[in-house]
């Protein structure tokens, strides 16, 4: 099959990140500041220094690691029909932003923190959009105690859409409460491991660093089968070489740690190779998801992940950037809409805002739009004896035309995009002049769709747990 794919490393270029990444594992290291995960990798092969909580990683202990990884595995959803393969198959699994700080009210204007009820409205309009497979957490519940604001996330995704979930999660006893909300939801910790209905991104802190509780958190994932994203955020300039090729180096000596604990952990543990990664705006300090050097990062992480036989999330989707709207230029959203050319089999970012500080359910109905006009350049195309229709061009003959052929009747609908008219309204750039009618959208959509109630023993006990571990801090 023929696609559309971004290369940006010669294969020397590749050998060589990929060979200074290994080196950097062996002589430099990771910090990873817990004992448990530091005594867990001492005992497969790396040489750990407890003073200064960092551990050597030898290449033959990486390579073991890569040996045992599983290259392929299912993000289940509450339903099997929401289920999505890791790799992808065909086009990659698009997915909502997540953990913005503020909804932007359609109705009202205003920016505001977001209640359960808020949180609750944007997993149903994931779970109704036809573009979106996967479910990010996209805000932060504010009216739940803080310390245990991501339980309840996951516990909202679960009650308000069907699809996979993907959390995020800051300790290991987290982590367990987190299953113990899963288990009620698949019927059982055993079931989890054959189903695992959540996944969560484990951020490593840039460069070469895995703080305590997220580092335990991957390893009670791990054991248990819950598949775990590294989410590497290394920004050049300030969390990592200011070079393109520094930059890259440390996103894949992260990936390659972040996996070295998980099959430690657990032979075969399902393990998602990633990077939001792009370079700093110098002028102002800020992250910068439409910088140029975004996409060469994004291409060539995906370039790197194919390397080592990983499912991978490196590529970013939205056009959020400065506002409700598309509101960017030509070329900052080409630099950003362009990752998901890198072969990323996840692609997040719909619905976010001011660069995912914030979200808006018109913006996901607007980028979910863009998405079904900007698969077409993803397609995959069928070169073949058949396709090269030489018997057709034969029939044709010399400088006549194709248009009236049977062959053109017949396949112009499978081989070409037509452009949906209607679609392309919602597409201005430079404008916000779309966002009423995507709100009306995302309003029609909420009034007529309500996903299937979790069973309702199920709800109750999770509230139950929920309860509990409010309480209990």
């Amino acid at each position: 099959m023929a696609r559309a794919r971004i290369e940006a490393l010669s294969r020397d270029e590749e050998d060589l990140i990929h060979v200074k990444s290994l080196e950097l594992l062996e002589t430099t290291g990771v910090r990873i500041r817990s004992d448990a995960v530091l005594d867990m990798l001492s005992g497969f092969g790396a040489e750990v220094d407890r003073r200064r909580q960092v551990a050597l990683l030898p290449e033959s202990v990486v390579i073991e690691a890569l040996g045992k990884a599983s290259r392929e595995f299912t993000l289940c959803g509450r339903e099997k029909d929401a289920d999505v393969s890791m790799p992808s198959q065909g086009l990659p699994h698009l997915t909502t932003d997540g953990l913005t700080l503020y909804v932007k009210d359609h109705r009202s204007g205003e920016d505001r923190s977001a209640s359960r009820d808020d949180f609750s409205q944007f997993a149903r309009l994931a779970d109704a959009l036809d573009q979106i497979d996967l479910f990010w957490p996209i805000v932060t519940i504010s009216d739940v105690p803080a310390h245990s604001h991501n339980l309840y996330e996951l516990w909202e995704s679960f009650r308000s859409c069907r699809l996979h979930v993907q959390c995020d999660c800051m300790s290991g006893e987290d982590a367990r409460r987190q299953m113990n909300l899963a288990s009620l939801v698949v019927g059982g910790d055993e079931e989890l491991g054959k189903r695992p209905v959540f996944s969560c991104a484990i951020d490593p802190v840039a460069p070469l660093s895995f703080d305590g509780g997220p580092a335990e958190a991957q390893v009670a994932f791990a054991k248990a089968g819950v598949p775990v994203l590294c989410h590497s955020m290394s920004l050049s300039g300030l969390s990592s070489p200011v070079t393109v090729a520094g930059t890259l180096t440390n996103v894949h000596a992260e990936n390659l740690a972040s996996l070295v604990i998980s099959q430690a952990a657990r032979p075969g543990a399902p393990h998602i190779y990633g990077s939001s990664s792009t370079p700093i705006d110098m002028r102002t300090g800020s992250i910068d998801y439409t910088a140029p050097e975004g996409l060469l990062i994004s291409a060539s992480a995906g370039q790197l992940a194919r390397r080592l036989g990983r499912p991978c999330t490196v590529s970013d989707w939205g056009a959020g950037a400065k506002g409700l709207g598309i509101r960017t230029s030509f070329t900052e959203l080409a630099a950003h809409l362009g990752t998901v050319f890198a072969g990323s089999d996840i692609v997040p970012g719909v619905g976010g805002l001011d660069d995912a500080k914030g979200c808006s359910l018109a913006q996901m109905v607007i980028d979910s739009n863009l998405w079904d006009g900007f698969k077409a350049f993803m397609r995959d195309f069928t070169v073949s004896e058949e396709t090269v229709a030489l018997d057709v061009v034969r029939e044709v003959g010399h400088g006549n035309s194709f248009l009236m052929h049977e062959h053109t009747a017949r396949k112009f609908r499978e081989e070409l995009a037509i452009h949906d008219e209607d679609k392309l309204s919602l597409e201005a750039t430079l404008s916000a002049s779309m966002a009423p009618r995507a709100a009306a959208i995302a309003d029609e959509v909420l009034r007529s769709h309500n996903p299937p109630a979790l069973d309702r023993d199920v709800a109750r006990d999770g509230e139950a747990l929920l309860a509990e571990y409010s309480r209990g801090g």
